[in-house]
């Protein structure tokens, strides 16, 4: 069986195995190598970018060699390798969880359970909960269904397309690795900055699709483009600007305005200025349009991989017909 149609295959296997079954309670394979790279961290911290560079080489470099290895193992039977990258994309993609954690904490704002909706943000995102209304909590819901629906499907199935099982879980370490170490505290300041510009990089083309998809699939594509083209680049990430924008335009919402991470107040920008404040109804439209979105990449994906595979042969034998005259 040919490469496009082993992840065509096992990209859909892998994406209905999240939607039905979701992340495993314990033993999830991401959180398994969180603590492998927790360990690797512990050996080499130094407050220094060198050897966080060596850090992030030997986690997402392993993991990348492991998952060559592995679809190098079963190439020679079509079903194992369907079955290896169907596994590792239910493994890297993370659509249902995120789904059922804002889902959970809108229930918990609707019901007007303003504290459990804070016990639960820190399942979701990073912010600090204590000072955020209900109207706050539910901008800090759609902000992070936005990004990590580039971060935890759109990016993942990408680099699916362009490098198949090693693709898949090597985008998911380095996404992973700026997680854990890829912010600006004095800890991780210069030791995690490796791994966050490596992270930026990756990101980027998912980033790209993910605001496509989001303009093509919510309720105002005229909307999510214009936000897009004038407000993205006033984030003060290089990726989650253009996807914030996009689904604060698809919504017809504001995102973006004052925050706070760790007791460090952050104002950023707002997005998508002529959009209303984001309510509680807003969550769910948000991870409605993300599953859209996710769906949507799927097909892109695949096609994007199909095509590739037919320009290629189509290629060879023009070059080979010019051989010949």
């Amino acid at each position: 069986m040919r490469a496009d149609r082993v992840f065509a295959y096992g990209a859909a296997a892998g994406l209905l195995g999240d939607l039905l079954l979701g992340d495993p309670r314990r033993g999830h394979p991401v959180a398994v190598f969180g603590r492998a790279a927790g360990a690797v961290e512990r050996v080499l911290w130094r407050d220094h970018r060198g050897w966080g560079a060596l850090h992030a080489v030997v986690c997402a470099g392993g993991v990348t060699a492991f998952g060559a290895l592995g679809a190098r193992s079963v190439r020679t039977s079509p079903a194992a390798s369907v079955a290896l990258t169907g596994a590792a994309t239910w493994a890297v993609v993370g659509g249902t969880s995120l789904a059922r954690e804002a889902r959970s904490i809108g229930r918990a704002l609707q019901a007007g359970d303003v504290e459990g909706a804070r016990a639960r943000l820190p399942h979701l995102c990073g912010r600090d909960p204590q000072a955020l209304d209900a109207d706050g909590i539910a901008r800090a819901v759609v902000e992070s269904v936005a990004e990590n629906t580039s971060d935890a499907v759109v990016g993942a199935l990408v680099w699916g397309a362009l490098g198949g099982v090693p693709g898949l879980l090597g985008f998911r370490a380095v996404n992973t690795l700026d997680a854990m170490v890829g912010h600006r505290s004095s800890r991780y300041r210069r030791f995690g900055w490796a791994s966050a510009r490596v992270d930026d990089l990756v990101g980027w083309p998912g980033a790209r699709l993910t605001a496509v998809l989001a303009a093509l699939a919510g309720p105002d594509p005229r909307g999510a483009v214009r936000a897009w083209r004038t407000d993205a680049g006033k984030h003060p990430s290089p990726n989650a600007g253009p996807v914030e924008a996009s689904f604060a335009g698809a919504l017809g919402v504001r995102l973006g305005g004052t925050l706070s991470y760790g007791g460090r107040v952050e104002h950023r920008p707002v997005l998508n200025e002529q959009g209303r404040a984001v309510t509680t109804l807003d969550v769910e439209r948000a991870v409605r349009l993300s599953r859209r979105v996710g769906l949507l990449a799927l097909g892109a994906s695949v096609t994007a991989r199909l095509t590739a595979r037919l320009t290629a042969r189509l290629t060879a034998r023009l070059v080979a017909k010019g051989r010949v005259s």
